[in-house]
């Protein structure tokens, strides 16, 4: 009998957590549009793989009547599972339990299941919705959320980290997600500050709404912290799965190499009449990707921001890559502060992880001007320089068209150690455009000739016949060969069978000094 009450009381215990806050804050939870923690990791996770952890945890807070207030679980739920039969570590606030804020406790779960991830080797998805500190701890909440940032430091590099925000995520809250490795919002339903409307109307006499504040769009294409806004929780959730499935589940594993429908020798002629004949017209570097990838499947990250330049996963005959390639429709492909910044950032993820990258380069240089100098284009350029020349993994590069001075150096050149570096016949690896290098060259000469207009004119053709072709680079090996642009997809996909065993070191260190 004492063992049938037992049992009884551990069912009652774990219904009792199924329900966090309670049914009728579930209920009103349900009518704002969103779903619960645990209906989250339903969508997330393979059907039934779901094991939580410390369901049975509660607060220790005594301050503010707390001890009179204890709910199973405190406000997030952890455990692991699988997606798509791989293991995945997974940890959700759960709004309707104290607003999902942050307590010790809570912070003691995610770090349990942060080090379950560590030492298996899997990815750790983490699902916010959260006020942020609770209040009513105090130095206890702050320090507890101090230990996630602790880790989710010495976790990065180590295994992918993914966060999606639902709801809310305030104040301390938010740097949690800042250190992983992509974010993800929903629009016009999550939302991400350090300081509220209110608190920004005293002191800085602004006024602006949540959602202009710290919104998805907002993020998204001004901030860059957020890599994907999505339409819907669904969405946010399908796009987890997508990154999930081109990545590796942690850094002493490669991606995985699937079986490809896609014909490797497929080529495409309409790429022979990409480029215009007009170096001044612009075209879509997407039409590269999608046309020489497998399958026209490219997953495309931080697609909102900095949009001159593109990164994002691919495959290539069945194996995962990361492209980074310059978008001539956007600020004509020119490198500046953002897309250093997202280029970077991406590169080096892909390094961690052991995913070859791929490169499209149509460059025509940095861009000028008094707002990108001040702001420091210079020491923001140097963070692409940076990530390309440690990385060690695969590098494989296109010069479609235009590769110009330091561009062409940042856009993983041989002089940054590029293992594999091609050319289409139309592409321009000089210092400088024509006109730009023959006013400097000629600058004095030309005031000495009866038609300057005219003399510079032809110097611009003579320097354009000499300079302005793929052959100077692949006359001293800068360039491995150049190769017609409908057999790109094969030339790809040969050099990364070519470089499957590569073996690369940089020099024994604690770490680098990237100029931040």
């Amino acid at each position: 009998m004492d063992k049938e009450i037992r049992q009884n009381e551990l069912r009652d215990l774990k219904m009792k957590a199924l329900l966090g806050g309670g049914q009728d804050k579930i209920d009103k939870h349900h009518e704002k549009g969103r779903l619960t923690a645990r209906e989250r990791i339903e969508l997330l996770l393979d059907s039934g793989s779901f094991e939580e952890f410390d369901a049975f945890r509660t607060h220790n807070c005594t301050d503010f009547n707390m001890s009179e207030s204890k709910i199973l679980g405190d406000g997030v739920v952890v455990g692991y599972g699988t997606i798509n039969g791989k293991t995945v570590y997974v940890f959700a606030h759960d709004f309707t339990t104290f607003g999902g804020s942050l307590s010790k406790v809570l912070s003691e779960k995610v770090c349990k299941i942060m080090t379950h991830a560590e030492k298996n080797g899997a990815p750790i998805i983490g699902l916010y919705d959260s006020g942020g500190a609770r209040i009513q701890e105090g130095i206890d909440s702050l320090a507890g959320v101090s230990e996630v940032f602790l880790k989710n430091v010495m976790l990065s590099g180590v295994v992918p980290q993914i966060s999606v925000v639902f709801g809310p995520c305030a104040g301390a809250a938010v740097y949690s997600p800042a250190l992983t490795d992509f974010v993800v919002m929903i629009k016009n339903n999550s939302y991400m500050f350090l300081t509220g409307p209110k608190v920004v109307k005293t002191v800085t006499h602004e006024n602006v709404t949540t959602e202009e504040l710290g919104g998805a769009d907002v993020h998204a294409t001004k901030s860059g912290l957020v890599h994907y806004s999505a339409e819907s929780e669904s969405d946010a959730i399908e796009y987890v799965k997508k990154i999930l499935d081109h990545i590796p589940p942690n850094n002493m594993e490669h991606p995985e190499i699937i079986e490809c429908q896609d014909p490797f020798d497929r080529a495409d002629e309409s790429l022979d009449y990409l480029i215009p004949d007009n170096p001044m017209q612009t075209y879509d570097m997407k039409e590269v990707i999608y046309k020489t990838v497998d399958n026209g499947e490219f997953v495309e990250v931080h697609g909102e921001f900095a949009k001159n330049i593109i990164v994002g996963f691919a495959r290539y005959g069945g194996r995962s890559v990361g492209i980074v390639a310059n978008q001539p429709l956007h600020l004509a492909g020119v490198l500046d502060i953002n897309s250093s910044v997202k280029g970077a950032r991406f590169i080096r993820f892909c390094d961690c992880f052991n995913i070859p990258i791929v490169t499209f380069t149509d460059v025509p240089g940095f861009l000028p001007g008094t707002q990108q100098e001040y702001s420091g284009v210079i020491r923001n350029g140097a963070k692409m320089i940076y990530a390309y020349a440690e990385a060690t993994v695969p590098k494989v590069c296109v010069v479609t068209r235009k590769a110009y001075g330091g561009a062409y150096c940042v856009m993983s050149s041989k002089h940054l150690r590029g293992d594999i570096n091609y050319a289409w016949p139309t592409a321009e690896i000089a210092v400088m455009g024509e006109k730009g290098a023959v006013e400097i060259l000629y600058a004095k000469e030309s005031k000495n000739v009866e038609n300057a207009s005219a003399f510079l004119k032809n110097k611009e053709e003579e320097y354009k016949n000499i300079m302005l072709s793929p052959y100077p680079a692949a006359d001293k090996g800068y360039i491995d060969d150049i190769i017609e642009p409908s057999k790109t997809r094969i030339r790809i996909i040969k050099a990364l069978k070519l470089l499957e065993n590569k073996r690369d070191t940089n020099p024994p260190k604690k770490h680098g000094n990237i100029p931040l």
